[in-house]
């Protein structure tokens, strides 16, 4: 059963839904919740994402709640085989404006699906997101047809959405969250 978490105060960011501390908390969010976080969040600079985040699967907005609730507890375990997204960024003084990355699968060492980052505007609104495109010749057909945006909660924690383009539409499929355990969060106050 989904809960609505209330997460703890904290002076490092705060969104208009409420300050986000850390990555697990977000497994206990509905898709409703990561929605109004993800319109409310930023958009990270691309030289800021760099190395290997630590990912957690959220929630599936058209499953039921059964399944949301198996697929949540499945995810939330150590064991989940997908664990996050190592990313590149191409710096020129200073700044980047693309960057590369690939997903991280069972014990790290398994590196599958590149993908290709730069900002462009998100398929959920009027506003911008890191974009994750995976239409790579050396990807399967099936994962050139994913779309992947992130935008940030906080320094180091970002939230993500992942569409599916189908029949010349895109559909939300999924939402994730990726952690750069480097970037301490700050203690509440």
């Amino acid at each position: 059963m989904y809960t609505e978490a209330v997460p703890l105060a904290s002076p490092q960011r705060k969104t208009s839904a409420g300050p986000v501390l850390r990555l697990d908390e977000l497994l206990t969010y509905r898709p409703t919740r990561l929605r109004h976080l993800y319109e409310s969040a930023s958009v990270p600079r691309l030289e800021a994402i760099s190395g290997d985040l630590r990912g957690r699967m959220l929630a599936w907005p058209s499953a039921g709640p059964l399944v949301s609730t198996a697929l949540r507890l499945l995810a939330s375990a150590d064991r989940f085989p997908w664990r996050g997204k190592s990313f590149v960024p191409y710096v020129d003084g200073g700044v980047s404006s693309a960057g590369e990355g690939i997903n991280r699968v069972g014990i790290d060492a398994l590196r599958l699906f590149r993908f290709q980052t730069f900002v462009g505007r998100s398929r959920a609104g009027a506003f911008d997101a890191v974009q994750l495109d995976y239409d790579l010749p050396e990807n399967p057909f099936y994962i050139r047809a994913v779309k992947d945006e992130i935008r940030e909660l906080r320094p180091g924690l970002y939230l993500g959405q992942a569409w599916l383009a189908a029949r010349g539409k895109s559909h939300l499929v999924l939402y994730f969250a990726l952690e750069d355990r480097r970037v301490r969060p700050c203690a509440p106050s």
